[in-house]
């Protein structure tokens, strides 16, 4: 069962709101990156936050059951980076943190129980080197779009 956090602590001043009002789900910037990447690579033809699939991957192709998840390194701790955590009601945020780690672990065990396979990129790792870290995800694209069904 899937543990739940207590509301939202409110916000200590306007400026945090702001800064939290401007954190997106969707279209970040390592995505919009990756997007670009895979378009002028010849990998077009993807599907977005695609509903049938769990946990909605960030990018996917569903006929070849590839799933692909941008995962930013401050909201799903990134091993890599030393991401401060907030100063201000940690219990909250260590509890929402764990949380979001647990919910991509559960994502990746559907996705790969119904035969997906599974790419996870790490924003620190995009920005770094997006061909180094892509090199993988485009040999598995070539090897699998180049089979006949």
């Amino acid at each position: 069962m899937v543990r739940q956090l207590p509301p939202s602590p409110k916000a200590e001043s306007p400026n945090t709101t702001k800064v939290m009002k401007a954190n997106k789900a969707k279209d970040t910037k390592p995505e919009l990156a990756l997007r670009k990447y895979l378009r002028e690579s010849g990998f077009g033809g993807y599907r977005l936050n695609w509903k049938k699939a769990p946990g909605r991957p960030d990018i996917c192709y569903p006929g070849k059951k590839i799933a692909i998840f941008v995962h930013g390194c401050f909201w799903h701790r990134c091993p890599k980076c030393t991401k401060t955590s907030p100063k201000t009601n940690t219990e909250f945020w260590n509890k929402k943190f764990e949380l979001n780690v647990a919910r991509d672990i559960r994502k990746r065990e559907a996705l790969e129980a119904l035969a997906w396979k599974v790419f996870e990129l790490r924003e620190c790792d995009i920005k770094k080197d997006i061909r180094f870290v892509t090199r993988d995800i485009m040999s598995y694209l070539t090897n699998r779009l180049n089979q006949v069904e």
